[in-house]
């Protein structure tokens, strides 16, 4: 039986649709595909309990704080941050007394963010950074 030109080309057409469908199916297993297709992290909302593991670590030292959230600024200087070990730009502040500077640190000050941009930590842990910058300039 002889078929029309037409039907010919919408025959050939739908063989090689069909054939370039398969070819852009990524190869593998079911389970290959999911495990490509998982998500790469969670989120976790206030409320839900995934910083338990975190928390149960214990509090942070006052040299972990500041290696994670203070070193960039206290380090350099930058933005008028008084300098880790450097007695002559902690003087000022120190000399408004411990309450000035624990003020300054929960509220911030100048550039400096609230809680000087660790916000997940505890007024413990904040307690120990302070006292971890300054040990060397009192």
């Amino acid at each position: 039986m002889l078929r029309s030109r037409t039907q010919q080309l919408v025959c050939l057409f739908v063989a090689a649709f069909g054939v370039a469908t398969a070819l852009a199916v990524p190869p593998g297993t079911d389970d290959e595909v999911r495990a490509r297709l998982a998500p790469l992290g969670s989120l976790c909302r206030a409320g839900d309990d995934c910083g338990v593991a975190a928390v149960a670590a214990g509090p942070r030292t006052g040299k972990d704080v500041y290696d994670t959230a203070c070193f960039a600024c206290h380090t350099t200087g930058v933005g008028d941050a008084p300098v880790l070990g450097d007695a002559s730009t902690w003087a000022p502040r120190v000399g408004k007394g411990m309450d000035a500077l624990w003020g300054s640190l929960l509220n911030g000050i100048g550039a400096m963010p609230a809680k000087g941009t660790c916000m997940d930590c505890s007024d413990d842990e904040l307690r120990a950074v302070l006292d971890y910058m300054l040990a060397d300039v009192q």
